[in-house]
């Protein structure tokens, strides 16, 4: 496999109210939130629009688990369907099976500490 992760995807957090959280990054920091969070615009090397993800979770959500951790990353990838068969050939812990939207496909692993990672083979044009 020539590129497994090509860039962050997201970073979700648990929090105890969501929408207080939001709008504290709005007032403060400036993020242009919505419903969420807020998404950041960018451009890859090859002058590709790309987005990257900033949520806030309720703190009882199960979208983490198996993990008990309150976070969890998302990072951009190849080849998602290559990419789960190369890390569980690995030893890699795989959760779950593809989930496939308009907006991309979507996998999730175990790191050695049982923090989940979110895997995203993204269609970004989706969102333009």
């Amino acid at each position: 496999m020539k590129n497994r992760v090509t860039g962050l995807g997201g970073i979700f957090f648990k929090t105890k109210n969501p929408d207080i959280t939001k709008a504290w990054y709005a007032k403060h920091l400036g993020l242009p939130t919505d419903n969420y969070g807020c998404t950041f615009w960018w451009k890859d090397q090859q002058n590709n629009d790309c987005s990257t993800q900033w949520s806030p979770f309720k703190d009882d959500t199960t979208y983490f688990s198996p993990s008990d951790k309150p976070f969890m990353m998302n990072f951009r990838v190849e080849n998602l369907k290559e990419l789960l068969a190369t890390l569980k050939a690995e030893g890699v812990t795989v959760v779950g099976e593809i989930e496939e939207y308009d907006y991309g496909k979507f996998g999730w692993i175990l790191d050695p500490e049982g923090h989940k990672i979110e895997l995203w083979e993204p269609n970004d044009s989706a969102f333009l």
